[in-house]
């Protein structure tokens, strides 16, 4: 696939930058979510009033600096819902990035096109962020490999945020083997060759989920529990995943509108509907509105370290559905992204770490299945989804 034909790329953005030559990713390339400074590129978080009234960077984001030191080529900078408050990969500006895995579906966002990019064999890997399940999504929808960290454990540094208790830097890869040893390079840990000891099933989390996914995804759960052996099932959220869900859909909007706040006010930025009407709800949560949601967000992380003791991960699906169609009306999209966020808000809410590993179809359409561990285990779960493509071949 050509670069036009994937729409990947932010126009005028497509470049390269030699990566060290000596380094373990030598010979790889990677795109950065356009929320990534890039120096001498400007970072347009996917709304040309941004990108108008922010200063073009004269250094590389950390983590942009981090693959380029360990070798890696950078390609261009990649699409991103505005701001990255979305969840479909879809934007007014700058247009739709093509699932190459479902060509006639969206990409998932708001790390769409560095999704694309990678699903397309435009480059290796690439650079996503994940605040709400902006790398988990696309990775399930477009068939990759891809990695929420634990919240807090890397450098943020020269990455454009949005929600901060809640954002991270993420990454995608279309294989097991290069999604190792960029999440080695990234993680500055090397990835272990055994596994956790013990698998607990989330329960809730695949009743929640479409009956064709969740049945799709059961023969991975077998070959999962038969390379761990010690499985049994668990409730992933005691009170509900959609009381979770309520609760971040407060904190993580409140945060938005805070950092968003100011541009707001000083430029009038121009929004797609669904952007502007985010914001102008986040406008109007309370400071009182928090208390709740933060006491939920403390018993979810109680609860999380509980059911994750050392050597223990939980799975269940990375999203409830396949890619919804291009093009959909906001309308029918709304009841869409309330159930995405059911599954993706452990995520944000518990800052656990997340890798939702590539492997099955629903009607020809990708379906990713996640492995979740306790804060610190990102490289476990990495050699856990190695480990399953191992045995799968």
């Amino acid at each position: 696939m050509t670069d036009d034909d994937a729409g990947a790329f932010v126009p005028g953005q497509r470049f390269r930058i030699e990566g060290r030559a000596d380094g373990p990713l030598a010979g790889l390339s990677f795109a950065a979510k356009d929320l990534f400074d890039v120096a001498g590129h400007p970072t347009g978080g996917g709304n040309p009033d941004w990108e108008r009234v922010n200063p073009i960077p004269t250094r590389h984001a950390w983590a942009v600096q981090r693959l380029l030191g360990a070798g890696a080529a950078l390609i261009g900078k990649t699409i991103t819902d505005e701001v990255s408050l979305g969840i479909f990969g879809e934007n007014m500006f700058y247009g739709t990035p093509r699932n190459a895995r479902a060509p006639d579906r969206v990409p998932g966002g708001s790390s769409s096109g560095s999704a694309a990019a990678v699903a397309a064999g435009l480059c290796d890997t690439a650079l996503g962020t994940d605040t709400g399940g902006s790398v988990r999504v696309p990775s399930s929808f477009c068939g990759l490999y891809g990695i929420r960290p634990t919240h807090g454990r890397l450098d943020l540094g020269g990455m454009m945020s949005q929600a901060p208790s809640s954002d991270t830097t993420g990454w995608f890869a279309r294989d097991a083997e290069t999604f190792a040893r960029v999440s080695s390079v990234m993680l500055d840990e090397d990835i272990p060759t055994e596994v956790p000891r013990r698998l607990r099933i989330a329960t809730d989390a695949f009743a929640f989920a479409d009956p064709d996914v969740a049945a799709a995804l059961q023969p991975m759960v077998a070959e999962l529990g038969a390379l761990i052996s010690n499985v049994e099932d668990a409730v992933l959220a005691p009170p509900g995943l959609l009381v979770w869900a309520q609760a971040q859909r407060i904190l993580q909007p409140y945060e938005a509108w805070q950092t968003f706040r100011e541009w707001v006010d000083r430029s009038n930025p121009r929004f797609a509907f669904n952007v502007g009407r985010q914001l102008a709800h986040a406008a109007m949560i309370a400071e009182s509105d928090r208390g709740p949601a933060l006491r939920v967000r403390g018993e979810a992380r109680v609860h999380m370290r509980d059911l994750l003791p050392p050597g223990t991960i939980l799975c269940l699906p990375t999203t409830p559905f396949p890619a919804p169609l291009r093009g959909l009306p906001w309308s029918a999209l709304d009841p869409l992204r309330a159930r995405i966020t059911g599954l993706a808000v452990v995520g944000g809410l518990t800052g656990m770490p997340q890798v939702s590993i590539p492997g099955t179809e629903v009607d020809g359409l990708p379906v990713g299945l996640s492995v979740i561990g306790r804060p610190g285990s990102d490289a476990a779960l990495v050699a856990v989804a190695r480990a399953l493509a191992v045995r799968r071949v």
